[in-house]
């Protein structure tokens, strides 16, 4: 398995939650009744290492069937290059065998100074055996882990880096090896923070911004720097960003989108610091938008709040809107498959 492919099948689930910001969050939506626990969050997240920088949750199966995912679909036409590249290193097909997620991410667990570690817990329905067989012909191991079979493929740069192992029947680990060996000692032994092996459920910092979540489609909740040191962004941009601690973002898509990103700041000042930044983006914004009907629904939408150290910047953009950029897009004719 090349560098490049064990990035994708991590950042291709992980965007599912994490990237929830943006418009593309058409494609990862849902939330299913009954996921939550009283503790609050999917029950997932049992498994998910205690020091967690960044976690997140969708439902695949509602987002692939979604309304507005449907509508972009049909106006915007989109390679799916990605989505078959998942299926032929691993066996598992987006669409058809995944009903929901829980990503997280780890800037720098093992202390190496590289980005990128991570897990994918995936629920759904899984050909282990087939799986199985995929991961072997693209020269993964196979070995024994706490009594659970672990799939270790190989990297062009690190050997045995990212694994993938069935924790229980339905819920399949993909990820950095670390992180997946974690989450199956939490299945087999549970919390336990006397050896050293402890869920995220454990983690009262990210667990109380999860447990505020209201009834979006999906979420992401974590540490602003886990973010800021996996974009490398320039030092005079970085420079520029008023200090922020904590951040979360709540979404609900229907035909249209409406969701909340929070930003929790060091104190009141840098609160008020990036509302002044947030102000100044939604007056370019408007200013921008001009008679472009698409820009100023879109700019009507947004609202700045939050009190104290806590920035919100709500959206609500209408199903109409996604009609008049379905409208505006350039017409891309779909291949057509062989013929036989």
């Amino acid at each position: 398995m090349t560098t490049r492919t064990r990035y994708f099948v991590i950042a291709s689930l992980l965007v599912t939650g994490v990237g929830l910001s943006t418009g593309l969050v058409a494609y990862y939506v849902g939330f299913p009744a009954g996921a939550f626990q009283s503790r609050g969050g999917p029950e997932e997240l049992g498994y998910v290492p205690r020091d967690a920088a960044v976690i997140a949750f969708a439902n695949v199966q509602e987002i692939m069937t979604s309304e507005l995912r449907q509508k972009l679909r049909h106006a915007v036409p989109l390679s799916e290059n990605g989505q078959q590249e998942l299926q032929t290193q691993t066996g598992i097909n987006i669409e058809t065998d995944i009903d929901r997620i829980v990503a997280c991410l780890y800037p720098d667990r093992d202390g190496t100074g590289h980005n990128g570690s991570g897990m994918v817990l995936a629920r759904g329905r899984f050909d282990e055996t087939r799986i199985e067989s995929l991961m072997r012909a693209h020269d993964a191991q196979v070995e024994n882990y706490n009594t659970k079979r672990l799939l270790v493929a190989n990297t062009s740069s690190k050997p045995g880096t990212f694994a993938i192992a069935f924790i229980e029947p339905g819920l399949v680990a993909l990820g950095s090896t670390k992180v997946v060996q974690t989450a199956i000692d939490l299945h087999q032994a549970g919390n336990n923070p006397q050896a050293g092996i402890e869920s995220v459920t454990g983690n009262d910092e990210l667990m109380n911004l999860v447990r505020v979540m209201d009834s979006g489609n999906a979420w992401a909740v974590g540490r602003f720097d886990a973010l800021t040191a996996s974009a490398h962004l320039p030092e005079n941009v970085a420079s520029q960003i008023p200090a922020i601690t904590w951040f979360s973002v709540s979404t609900h898509i229907n035909g249209g989108v409406r969701g909340v990103l929070r930003a929790e700041t060091r104190d009141d000042e840098a609160a008020n610091n990036l509302r002044d930044v947030v102000r100044g983006f939604l007056a370019l914004g408007k200013l921008q938008a001009g008679s472009r009907p698409e820009i100023q629904t879109l700019m009507q939408s947004l609202e700045l709040g939050g009190t104290g150290k806590t920035v919100a910047l709500s959206f609500d953009v209408p199903a109409a809107i996604f009609d008049i950029i379905g409208a505006m897009a350039p017409k891309v004719e779909m291949p057509k498959p062989p013929a036989h």
